[in-house]
């Protein structure tokens, strides 16, 4: 159910900026933002459960937490680039929204780089000399 009331807001919302953007462009872009940080806090508790299960299973296999806080992280910066470029572009300032997505990828490959050389360092270790 909780997806009904997500499409609702949206729905809602939509019709209102619609409504506003001619008079009132900028409360219309105010709108669209706050209704998508209303959206993201509303999943936040879904997200904290995932979160508690994968920790759970990372446990369970032995994996090093540090590569599943690295994973979560490297998501968290992908889902956070992506809301911040659509706002931006809802703004009409697609450059910005460009560099926000550039900013994003380069923050993943940063964080990426030590479970790539673990990868790397495994593959190595099982080729024969």
């Amino acid at each position: 159910m909780d997806i009904i009331q997500i499409v609702g807001l949206g729905i809602v919302a939509t019709v209102l900026s619609l409504v506003v953007k001619e008079q009132k462009p900028m409360f219309a872009f105010v709108l669209a933002t706050v209704t998508g940080v209303i959206i993201f806090l509303f999943l936040i508790g879904k997200i904290s459960d995932v979160i508690r299960v994968l920790e759970g299973i990372a446990m369970q296999a032995n994996v090093n937490i540090v590569y599943l806080d690295t994973i979560l992280k490297i998501i968290g910066i992908a889902y956070i680039a992506e809301f911040g470029a659509q706002v931006t572009r809802d703004a009409g300032q697609g450059a910005i929204a460009s560099k926000i997505e550039l900013a994003g990828k380069i923050l993943i490959m940063v964080l990426a780089i030590p479970i790539l050389s673990v990868i790397v360092e495994t593959i190595i270790q099982l080729l024969p000399s």
